[in-house]
């Protein structure tokens, strides 16, 4: 027998046929803030696909196991027809972004979206159509990153800026409150590529460069700009 799938799979392939008649290209509906370009979310390729899937009596089931390879984590995807109790699965390795329970989660998410696109032959829509380019502002307009009002540029002598021990009560969202008031940094709160939020450090971040370090930001040298996690300490 098969490690990836069972004996026969005769109905489950009947029944995956219909899915695919079925399943549309899915809505990217996410912006990843470092290539500026669109991505489909889980939540979106879930969406596309789950209805197609109950409607066959196709049980899906994805969850991690152990793998040889060090900081790494091992995602299956596992397909079963109800009725007849034929499988088929697949196993999917990705590295961690970070040993923590947030970078497992964060490849976990990675992974299950590509591992699922994969196995069900699933496309994304096209950018180049004009109303694809419509329905993804719509479907995302609520994602869009949420700009921060720019920290108060003042002069050295100014001690509103130096001696603030909190943001102003103005500043959201809540992620961006405990962050330092730096002279000439604007805060700006998106969604990164694997569902968590981040923020983003413009402005004179060069002179600022080590007090950004001390508050958990980290370079990204092909975009040029200054970011952290929301979450991350």
């Amino acid at each position: 027998m098969n490690q990836y799938q069972s004996e026969n799979i005769t109905d489950l392939a009947k029944s995956l046929l219909n899915v695919q008649r079925t399943v549309q290209p899915i809505a990217k509906d996410a912006e990843n803030p470092f290539t500026k370009s669109w991505y489909a979310s889980l939540n979106s390729v879930m969406n596309t696909c789950r209805d197609a899937l109950i409607e066959n009596g196709i049980w899906l089931c994805q969850y991690p196991v152990p793998v040889e390879q060090p900081n790494s984590l091992g995602l299956v995807t596992k397909l079963t027809h109800a009725e007849s109790g034929q499988w088929q699965s697949s196993l999917a390795v990705v590295p961690l972004p970070k040993a923590d329970p947030q970078g497992m989660g964060s490849a976990m998410t990675y992974c299950r979206r590509y591992a699922l696109t994969a196995m069900l032959g699933m496309v994304t829509e096209d950018d180049d159509g004009e109303g694809a380019k419509n329905r993804q502002k719509s479907a995302s307009r609520s994602k869009l990153p949420v700009n921060a009002p720019e920290t108060k540029k003042a002069s050295p002598r100014d001690p509103s800026i130096k001696n603030s021990s909190s943001p102003p009560s103005n500043r959201t969202p809540a992620g961006l409150e405990s962050l330092p008031p730096l002279e000439g940094i604007a805060y700006q709160q998106v969604t990164a590529q694997d569902g968590r939020p981040c923020i983003i450090a413009t402005g004179n971040t060069q002179a600022k460069k080590e007090l950004l370090t001390g508050a958990g930001f980290r370079w990204n040298a092909q975009r040029k700009l200054w970011w952290k996690y929301v979450d991350a300490a």
